[in-house]
């Protein structure tokens, strides 16, 4: 296949660094195992932080509250990432977001009289940069690797790679709440900074240099998307993950724990159960919508599907239906719906982007997630300490509601964007 010099249109003056696609198969794979290797760990700090802070006695806000620096910063992340993957390379920085990583488990392992909620603050946010530089230099490395034009290849590979992550977070989930229940909250941290530790030192040799890194270094003005499509497609990401966190981050684990009784283990065994079945989904996408590749149409039919979902478990926990069951099956068919919407998304962002920007494209889009994640998440702590969890449902059914109607705006850009790419 030899080497691969994408062109944009701009005469050669932005092509990026030859690429070796021979061995594409070989380092997607490096790719993923490395973003699954990360992936486990942010889902069990996240339920670590949740439960044990919670046990502590910490309000559902004040619980939100800890991962306000964590949120706020993967937008930062995620807008400087893709300007900083272009000019150093996405290999190097997927391995600074899993050195952070390290660092952030390694501080909270701190003896507990250390832990004030500014420190605990200071170390989700270092997670927080962490998680968006490995999600944007995998999601992005992956479109350096796939042949101009291929676009079967590239949703199966942007598909399995999200899928794949999301089962792992699930995973990722119930670990942290055994190895909280079994070895505690210090022990699980030490557990889980090792062996990612581990994974850095493999991926930082096997992983060739310079992956997504361009000759012509961009400017730091040209951050911003000037792209139609990618504007409105990341304004409709904005709310369809503020729609999913309103209700998923601290209002559902702490409604499961604190009414319905459920133990540690449970609520991280069933939560982790659903990330998987939505990360399964992810992968099956390209099955379930039957081959065909993703536009705007599709966007709009799956954001408009997934509204009645929230709308729906709402008034049957309002009508006095029996909550463990209405939860259940409510948050499976959520998941599998949702799951649709985010893997067209995933596979929209990088399809319409150029070869010699999409590291800046996917920053620029997951900016917009890391923002809808950031307002779900404090969202869904004061929501649920004011109208608990039905309130957060029907705030949830709003946020889809106007991704929806944001998606009307994407029409079929991305006639636009092929032709420039």
């Amino acid at each position: 296949m030899g080497l691969r010099k994408p062109y944009d249109g701009t005469g050669g003056q932005n092509r990026t660094e030859p690429v070796n696609v021979e061995g594409g198969l070989r380092n997607y794979l490096l790719i993923t195992g490395g973003y699954w290797a990360f992936t486990l760990t942010d889902g069990a700090i996240r339920m670590l932080v949740v439960l044990y802070f919670h046990l502590l006695g910490y309000s559902p806000f004040e619980v939100a509250m800890l991962f306000l620096f964590y949120e706020f910063f993967g937008i930062v992340t995620n807008l400087v990432g893709g300007w900083l993957g272009t000019r150093i390379g996405l290999n190097l920085t997927m391995n600074i977001g899993m050195g952070l990583q390290v660092v952030a488990l390694t501080m909270l392992a701190v003896p507990e009289a250390w832990r004030s909620v500014a420190y605990v603050m200071f170390a989700q946010a270092l997670s927080g940069i962490a998680k968006d530089l490995n999600k944007m230099s995998a999601k992005a490395g992956v479109k350096t690797l796939v042949p101009r034009h291929n676009d079967s290849r590239l949703f199966k590979w942007v598909a399995m790679l999200t899928g794949t992550k999301n089962t792992l977070k699930g995973v990722g989930f119930f670990l942290g709440a055994v190895l909280l229940e079994f070895v505690g909250f210090r022990g699980a941290l030490l557990v889980l900074a090792g062996g990612l530790l581990l994974v850095l030192i493999l991926t930082a040799i096997l992983l060739p240099r310079g992956l997504g890194k361009t000759k012509a270094k961009p400017k730091f003005t040209q951050l911003f998307s000037n792209t139609p499509a990618i504007n409105w497609l990341s304004a409709a990401r904005f709310f369809l993950f503020g729609a999913r966190d309103i209700w998923f981050v601290v209002g559902l684990p702490v409604f499961l724990f604190s009414v319905l009784g459920w133990r540690f283990s449970e609520v991280g065994a069933f939560l982790a159960l659903w990330v998987i079945i939505y990360g399964i989904i992810q992968s099956c996408a390209p099955m379930i919508l039957r081959g065909r590749h993703p536009d705007a149409t599709t966007a709009r039919v799956w954001a408009f599907s997934l509204v009645l979902i929230p709308v729906l478990i709402a008034l049957a926990l309002q009508q006095g239906m029996e909550p463990n069951r209405v939860i259940i099956v409510g948050l499976i068919i959520f998941g599998v719906v949702f799951a649709i919407n985010s893997a067209v998304h995933s596979y929209l962002i990088v399809a319409w982007s150029e070869h010699d920007k999409v590291s800046m494209n996917v920053g620029f889009y997951y900016m917009a997630n890391a923002g809808g994640r950031l307002t779900g998440t404090v969202l869904s702590g004061w929501i649920y300490q004011t109208q608990g969890l039905v309130g957060c449902l029907w705030w949830s059914a709003g946020f889809v509601l106007v991704a929806g109607l944001l998606s009307l705006g994407l029409r079929n850009s991305i006639a636009e964007v092929s032709r420039v790419d």
